[in-house]
This record gives structure tokens, sequence and C-alpha cells, in this order.
């Protein structure tokens, strides 16, 4: 993944920061659906067409197993690898794309993880994962129809923030080596937890084990069932919406939030070994509904996360 992103580097735009040597040099700026359930860009795979999700919650940057077969890519076992999701584990392989094209950067003779379980019929082939964008800076401001990425130089400490001097919150970058990803603290009902940033989801979802800790199940008064979540596994699982008494996260606080709650556990195989444990993926996924309402930049270069509210409805409405 980091060739693909040094082929970005043509830098469209730099800003500076008075009394200051920072220097915020912008790489790219894919335009999104902000309104959409889903962030896909234009994107080629061998000339074909080819949307590409930007899925900050994949660990890996990878193709769709069922989109692979419909471009022709010849599959192979990737011994070793199992990667597991929303609905389960999913068996891994990889295909060699010829040339694979995103905005401005084309890669050749790229080795790529295949994976997938069911045909989900979407509109994208490729999802772009975390081990792209742990790289660079990124700022989702959805308002404006706009992801970009950045590379900042000379910055320390300065608030990388620029579209605001005011009303922004930050929160540190929590540090997972098994299971990277984007995450940081929140609390729910009081209680902590670390959320993942996840942009493939189309909205924030809570762990159905850490929900029913804090008394929110299926049974509750305030909860009502929304059908089944699906993800690269071959299962679909039941989902919720519950009401939860408050969500915190930096100096931000919403009273009576009403948040989507599923089975994130998932049976996992041991590589070699027939001894499979249950674990928990995320206790928290923060979605697209989240960076609907805010406009956030995630400074990996700092390791914290800025965020500004910029309107509309957070979570889930309340039940009808």
């Amino acid at each position: 993944m980091r060739a693909l992103l040094a082929l970005l580097l043509c830098t469209l735009a730099t800003a500076a920061y008075p009394a200051s040597s920072c220097k915020l040099a912008r790489i790219a700026e894919w335009a999104v659906n902000g309104k959409s359930n889903r962030l896909i860009i234009d994107g080629a795979i061998n000339g074909q067409k080819a949307g590409v999700l930007l899925d900050t919650g994949a660990r890996y940057s990878f193709i769709h197993r069922a989109a692979a077969d419909r471009l022709g890519l010849t599959r192979q076992e990737a011994r070793g690898y199992r990667a597991a999701g929303v609905g389960g584990e999913t068996y891994v392989e990889y295909a060699v794309v010829d040339e694979l094209k995103i905005g401005n950067a084309t890669r050749k003779n790229w080795r790529v993880f295949v994976l997938g379980e069911r045909d989900l019929g979407a509109p994208y082939a490729f999802l772009l994962g975390h081990d792209f964008f742990e790289q660079a800076d990124i700022e989702f401001d959805l308002a404006n129809n706009a992801v970009r990425l950045f590379q900042p130089q000379d910055c320390s400490d300065v608030p990388l923030a620029y579209w605001s001097r005011t009303g922004v919150s930050e929160v540190k970058l929590e540090t997972d080596h098994e299971r990277p990803g984007i995450l940081f603290k929140v609390s729910l009902n009081g209680t902590p937890l670390i959320a993942n940033l996840d942009s493939g989801s189309s909205t924030s979802v809570v762990s159905r084990l850490v929900a029913a800790n804090l008394g929110v199940t299926p049974e509750a008064r305030d909860s009502y069932a929304i059908g089944k979540s699906g993800g690269i596994g071959a299962s679909r699982v039941d989902a919720w919406i519950g009401a939860f008494e408050s969500f915190a996260i930096g100096d931000e606080t919403i009273r009576n939030p009403n948040i989507r709650f599923t089975n994130l556990e998932v049976l996992q195989t041991h590589t070699g070994s027939r001894l499979a444990d249950r674990r928990e993926l995320r206790e928290m996924l923060l979605g697209l509904d989240f960076l609907r309402s805010h406009r956030v930049l995630i400074a990996h270069s700092q390791g914290k996360v800025y965020f500004t509210y910029v309107g509309g409805r957070v979570f889930a409405p309340p039940r009808p």
C-alpha cells in the first residue's frame, strides 16, 4: 500500500500555519456522495471501471471475491491467512492485478487479497482499507462531499483542524498491534469503550455484548428490530436499535441516543489448529452517521483525531 500512496504524492495544495514552520500538504482529494450509505470513488482494474469503497474499518485492502470473478481474475489460496468480520470468518485468497487505478495513481502487477463469502451485488469491487489510510492523515468533510489525504511537515503539536480555530474537539488515537484500526476512547452510558472509526459501515454499531452489559437488550421496552446485518462472512446476523442514556467523545456528549446493536462476535479458528474461540470484533463502530454529522481529521502523524459537529442527527431516530 505504500507504493500506491507514493504514487499519489502530487501535492495539490499546501496550508501554512502562522508563526510556525508547519505545512499541511494535501496529496489527494476525492469527491464522494456525503449523503450516500457508501463512500465510493471511481477506479479501474485492468482497464475495467470498478468502484472503490473507502473503508477504514477493513484491516487490509482487498478485492471482493464475486467482483474478482466478474473481472476475470485468477484466484489462488493465501495459505495461513483467515479474515473475520460481521457474519463470521472467510477464507483468504489473492489475485494479481495487472493495473489498478485510483484517482491519479496507477499501480501495476499488484498481488492483492481476495475476500468475501457472499455476492453483495455492490457497486464497488475494491475496498481501500486501514493498511492504506494509516500512512496518511485523513479528513472526512462529507458536508462538502470530500475526503482528503494530507502529509504534514514539521507540525509536531500544531493543531491541524485548519477549518476552524474554535469549537474543535480532539481525542487521542489508541494502539492495538493485533487488530489495528482508527481507535479512540468514547463512553456509552458513562462506561468507557474503545470505538473504531469505520467509514465502511453505513451506521454506528454497538456490540450486543456491550449493550447487554448496559441493560440494552432486544427485549428492552425501547428496543426494536431492524432486520439483519451482513459483512464479509457467510452469515447475516439480527440487528436492533436500542435506547441508550448517553454517548460521549472528547468534549461532546449526546443525550438519549438511539444506536444500532448487533452480534459482533465471531468464532475464530487458529491457523494450523482445530481449536477455535469466540472473540469480539470491536466494542463499537462509529460509522457514516457520525461522519456525516462531523468534520473529522484523523492525524496519524500526531496520534490524534480532531473533529467538529456540523449539524444533523448523529445516530438513529427514536422508535417510530
